[in-house]
């Protein structure tokens, strides 16, 4: 049986450790309202008291209401400092001037609001003297579901190990709110999204075969796609070396 009070208290540990080392004064990272955000919080809060959640709602419908209130719950039952600001404006300018040089993509445009949200949190992490802690899973990873330099951006992560399906777990086991816990998997890009819709194949799924290699084949096929066209998000930036 998974030993979860241990686990918690080496992650925690981990986090309280990183900051001392680095020698600043808190933690930062966005919360959006979902499960990965959710324990990434509850983690750092119990390491750092000095811990803030920035959410930053961004033109999608959904940010504004279930997000911002399932954001707003688990930070109340943490006791986890919040903040609000919305960056639906500041992207609206973005495209507009984007318009004027090239024609946005669907895909360029939902990549926006991911990178002007990290580019918030490193601002108030320069600002405040704080570390930006990343929120992304193993299963995202793996597919490739976030975007390069945006909430695929920290300066640590501390459930990059876990599976979404170990991320629900943690939850069940904190207690947390079960709004989160019970809300489908949604980066809130656009109204109606899911992860799940958007991917074509569930986190059980992905999380079975990560974790066994095991898999339907039209499952496999899909996932095996998901992370072969996105191995350039893990491996880093390719530099010339002179031989």
């Amino acid at each position: 049986m998974r030993d979860y009070a241990k686990e918690f208290a080496d992650r925690v540990s981990y986090i309280r450790e990183l900051v001392e080392k680095s020698g600043v004064s808190g933690i930062v990272y966005g919360n959006s309202g979902g499960k990965d955000c959710s324990l990434v919080g509850i983690l750092c809060k119990f390491a750092c008291e000095n811990t803030v959640g920035i959410m930053m709602p961004c033109a999608s419908k959904r940010n504004f209401e279930q997000d911002m209130k399932d954001a707003k719950e688990v930070s109340e039952h943490f006791g986890i400092q919040s903040r609000v600001i919305d960056l639906t404006d500041v992207r609206q300018c973005e495209m507009d001037r984007l318009s004027a040089i090239t024609t946005l993509t669907p895909a360029a445009v939902n990549n926006i609001a991911p990178r002007l949200r990290m580019t918030t949190l490193y601002a108030v992490a320069a600002s405040e003297n704080r570390l930006v802690a990343g929120t992304g899973n193993r299963s995202e990873a793996y597919m490739g579901y976030f975007t390069k330099w945006g909430d695929g951006a920290c300066d640590f992560n501390p459930i990059s190990d876990l599976t979404a399906t170990e991320v629900i777990e943690f939850l069940k086991w904190l207690t947390a709110p079960a709004c989160v816990i019970n809300k489908a998997p949604s980066a809130g890009l656009f109204d109606g999204q899911t992860d799940e819709d958007e991917m074509g194949v569930t986190y059980n799924a992905i999380d079975t075969y990560i974790l066994t290699g095991e898999a339907s084949e039209r499952d496999k096929k899909v996932i095996d796609r998901f992370h072969r066209v996105s191995e350039h998000k893990r491996s880093g930036i390719s530099m010339f070396k002179k031989v």
